[in-house]
């Protein structure tokens, strides 16, 4: 080992770990990860349902980077649950005229029958609450991150995958869920998808921005781990995790009750 790649490892890791993290601002990783491409293009479909729509509901908006590219109508609501992303998603969307709130739990701050659209991209999945908030002929479309998603990173850095009850795990089953909640029209799409990390340093960014993959990671108590990881980067070029999604699109009944 010579002294030069052990320097690089100390620098990427600091510099990774000490980079501010903001809403679900991921330039950092711009030109550090390659990732294969989903079938679909949620931010597409999402800003044509937007266009049409009244007001809108963006659930778990984080720094409202997304909910905002969408020019959402005056009068929309974002919710967040992380208290440091409020101020940077209020201060974002507010001058849209969308109102911010709190999440404090699994229900949302929001009147029944309230939206005709709701969004929500890789956020909380609650298909009842979801269909209250609706209006009867509302729409829903969220992209949600499957329960095997990218394991490779807890496999290498010897922390337990996150059990997250709502995550889904096969298409069927979200199907039979949306079907249970009430909702109509329902298509669900699922694809899986290789991510090559090209460095330590965005590994280490990466799984600070999502804690939740690993829960109690921590660059200086898994220093060894990411060693390791480092090590494989430089021989093989790459570390590649597999990235599990789901895209769901449905209605509430014009009908509904």
């Amino acid at each position: 080992m010579s002294a030069s790649h052990r320097q690089l490892f100390d620098d990427l890791v600091e510099a990774a770990n000490f980079t501010p993290l903001e809403g679900w601002d991921f330039s950092f990783l711009n030109g550090r990860t390659l990732g294969g491409s989903l079938p679909w293009d949620y931010q597409q479909i999402a800003s044509g349902l937007v266009f049409s729509a009244h007001r809108t509901l963006d659930i778990d908006t984080g720094g409202g980077e997304i909910f905002a590219s969408f020019k959402p109508p005056r009068g929309s609501v974002a919710v967040e649950p992380y208290k440091p992303n409020l101020p940077v998603s209020t201060q974002r969307l507010e001058a849209l005229g969308v109102e911010v709130r709190e999440r404090t739990s699994e229900l949302l701050p929001a009147d029944d029958a309230s939206f005709d659209l709701v969004l929500n991209r890789h956020g909380y999945l609650n298909l009842d609450e979801f269909y209250r908030v609706l209006i009867p002929g509302g729409k829903l479309l969220t992209q949600q991150v499957g329960g095997r998603n990218d394991i490779e990173f807890n496999e290498a850095l010897g922390i337990p995958a996150s059990v997250i009850s709502s995550a889904p795990v096969n298409a069927q089953d979200l199907r039979d869920t949306l079907t249970r909640a009430g909702f109509v029209n329902c298509q669900v799409s699922e694809a899986n998808i290789s991510t090559r990390f090209l460095d330590v340093g965005a590994v280490v960014y990466q799984l600070r921005a999502i804690p939740w993959q690993a829960p109690g990671f921590d660059a200086v108590v898994h220093r060894e781990h990411l060693w390791r990881i480092h090590e494989h980067i430089a021989k093989t070029g790459r570390f590649e995790v597999r990235s599990q999604r789901f895209l769901i699109r449905a209605d509430k009944p014009v009908e509904a009750v």
